[in-house]
């Protein structure tokens, strides 16, 4: 498989220098070429199939011969080592938990197989020493920290707002210790992406360091959450309704491997982009106009973005034609008090807990069927709901229960570096 710039459609690259490279030239993101077309008789016996056997099949064609096959067969296992439950929330409302893997939130996945990926790329001996330069609005920093902790050849340099995560996601990301760095931004979330990517470009930086990022818009990161889509079709009854996902959305590449999910051939009929206060693609599909504007803060911060970058894939997988994507993806978008209610209101009556991300995407979906009874719909809880404690509790009146590894975190000191501009980011990583 080879991979394209979306900048610059001559530029070619491979999988491997793709996920090595992080971005293309321009600050472009990598698309593949081709998007492969699953065989009829792969879903006719999805059913009996692994997690890892359906990973493998999903992947193998976006690798190629860049892996092994019996090594691709234990990345993917190693990634899908957790489970996918699709719960039943109320009629006609199903969820898909994301949210059983190590750091408790959807973007394990995505951190785990770019970890395994890279790891083998760094074994075969052609590259040195790696820098993983990654931004974080919340969840991407723990998964990332946890992929890559312990990775032989591997430094992680981890860019978070200052006071815009939760103690427990800031906790994940900053007591590791070990090949883990985290950099405190003194800034929105859009701030330090854009400090990544400045860094990617920077001439001097190349020299010193080979950087790749690890967050989805590198292709190891991204492709992977195609994964959720298969593991939860295959838990769903066959029905003759039609079937819409709600995505809870922020920098957007979970809903665009939905997306890619489709083209492959999974029976999906739609998909919802659940927005919060950050609702530029909202707007968008609302109007036609693309204008990304500065992020807000809001209780479902791994969404506060106000640019999201895979929005271009999106957009790519319909030709950049407006009139076709909107006769396939909706989008709603929802304030800080409308999110808290739903929690309230779906605790009080199903005895079911959200998490801010998975409330938001709820309401997008109850918005969607409320328009459209001819469908059934699943919307993804991307997050547990313990690592927004504070807001889920108020909202529930209940105390949740901690997990045995938050326990842990709890007495663990945070270690970060603050910086505020693009100066003091370089200068770190010329140290």
């Amino acid at each position: 498989m080879k991979y394209f710039s979306l900048k610059d459609k001559s530029h070619s690259s491979t999988f491997e220098n793709a996920v090595l490279k992080g971005l293309a030239p321009n600050k472009a993101l990598y698309f593949p070429e081709v998007i492969p077309k699953l065989p009829k008789s792969f879903f006719e016996r999805l059913n009996t199939l692994s997690h890892t056997e359906i990973g493998f099949e999903v992947i193998k064609q976006y690798v190629g011969d860049e892996i092994p096959v019996s090594e691709l067969k234990n990345i993917v296992e190693k990634t899908l080592n957790f489970d996918f439950p699709v719960v039943p929330v109320e009629e006609n409302i199903k969820c898909l938990e994301l949210f059983h893997g190590p750091t408790l939130a959807f973007k394990d996945v995505g951190a785990k197989f770019m970890a395994g990926s890279l790891g083998y790329f760094l074994k075969k001996g052609n590259v040195g020493k790696i820098t993983v330069l990654v931004a974080t609005s919340g969840d991407t920093g723990g998964a990332v920290a946890n992929g890559f902790i312990g990775v032989e050849g591997v430094d992680v340099v981890i860019l978070y707002p200052k006071g815009k995560v939760s103690d427990i996601q800031e906790r994940q990301l900053t007591t590791l210790g070990k090949n883990i760095m985290a950099l405190e931004v003194d800034g929105a979330f859009d701030l330090c992406q854009d400090l990544v990517k400045q860094a990617f470009q920077d001439e001097e930086i190349q020299k010193e360091r080979q950087l790749t990022s690890a967050n989805s818009i590198n292709v190891a990161r991204w492709l992977p959450q195609m994964f959720y889509y298969f593991l939860a079709y295959k838990q769903l009854p066959s029905e003759e309704k039609k079937l819409v996902f709600s995505v809870p959305s922020g920098n957007f590449g979970n809903i665009c491997a939905g997306f890619l999910a489709r083209e492959m051939g999974l029976p999906i009929d739609h998909f919802v982009a659940a927005n919060n206060a950050n609702r530029v693609v909202t707007d968008y599909l609302e109007t036609e106009k693309y204008e990304p504007k500065p992020s807000v803060q809001t209780v479902s911060n791994a969404m506060d973005v106000g640019n999201p970058s895979n929005f271009v894939r999106v957009q790519e997988l319909f030709n950049n034609e407006f009139n076709g994507l909107k006769s396939n993806l909706s989008s709603y978008s929802f304030d800080d008090e409308t999110t808290k209610a739903a929690i309230k209101d779906v605790y009080g009556r199903t005895g079911y807990t959200l998490d801010p991300h998975g409330a938001v995407g709820y309401l997008g979906l109850k918005c969607f069927l409320n328009q459209h009874p001819e469908y059934n719909g699943v919307f993804l809880e991307t997050a547990h709901p313990v690592k927004f404690l504070e807001t889920v509790e108020e909202a529930t009146g209940d105390q949740l229960d901690l997990p045995s590894s938050v326990k842990d975190l709890l007495n663990l000191e945070k270690k970060s570096l603050p910086i505020k501009d693009y100066k003091e980011l370089k200068e770190f990583l010329l140290k």
